[in-house]
């Protein structure tokens, strides 16, 4: 982490906020890895003030992907509201109170009750898809520094089946849960159930859409599959630095 630390923060600007967007596929580690960053930026010496914030809460409701006829096309672009996004990362840039909508992975819908409250902040990673799409032609960058999280898809396809079949597992008791209309799958159908919404949705997705972020970002980390990074190349295709 240090190097790959050293080579976000030649990017970060004289005056606060310092905005770093995390993206990559679905179940690629982008959580993971923005709050082990921010761990990491909260104990420099200066002791800046990080927020990390999840762009799942800028997904049109449940109701509203469903009357535009969206509910099968949830993570790709139109199922966004990127200039929701937009708006609120410029707001966060000028210094302004933000309330950011949040995402239950119980529910599979927005949060309507909870927001997370960004005021302040020294340093802001965002962690989510199609990041770069909130950049507009000839208008200052919003994003200082994108990451983007790589790796074979065959090795993240299991890690999100690694993901997805506990939550369909905790589903089963959950009446709230998103999952609960799954719970009479066995063990083989829901692997059978993953399988097809790798195929279907995330597969279609990363290679159509989320793959512009690695075109777009600064710094692409290549990762094996125990989670470890094995190369990291600058500007996404400029030299790689082991």
């Amino acid at each position: 982490m240090e190097m790959i630390l050293g080579e976000i923060l030649k990017r970060r600007p004289e005056r606060p906020p310092f905005v770093v967007g995390v993206g990559g596929s679905v179940a690629v580690g982008k959580s993971t890895f923005a709050k082990g960053l921010g761990q990491a930026m909260a104990a420099l010496p200066d002791r800046p003030r990080v927020e990390i914030l999840s762009t799942d809460g800028f997904l049109f409701p449940n109701a509203v992907l469903a009357e535009r006829e969206l509910r099968r096309r949830k993570g790709f672009p139109e199922s966004f509201d990127i200039e929701a996004l937009r708006r609120a990362v410029a707001a966060i840039r000028r210094g302004e109170r933000v309330e950011v909508p949040l995402y239950s992975h119980v529910t599979y819908d927005i949060d309507r009750e909870k927001v997370h409250v960004v005021a302040g902040a020294d340093i802001v990673i965002l962690d989510g898809l199609h990041l770069a799409r909130i950049e507009e032609a000839g208008k200052p960058r919003l994003i200082d520094c994108l990451v983007y999280l790589d790796a074979e898809e065959a090795t993240i396809e299991g890690w999100f089946t690694e993901r997805l079949l506990p939550l369909m597992v905790a589903g089963v008791d959950d009446p709230k849960s998103f999952y609960y209309a799954y719970r009479d799958l066995d063990a083989p159908k829901r692997l059978d159930f993953a399988a097809r919404v790798w195929a279907t949705i995330n597969l279609p997705n990363l290679r159509d859409h989320i793959i512009d972020d690695r075109a777009a970002a600064d710094l692409v980390l290549k990762k094996a599959p125990n989670h470890a990074v094995l190369e990291v190349l600058l500007g996404g295709s400029g030299n790689p630095r082991r």
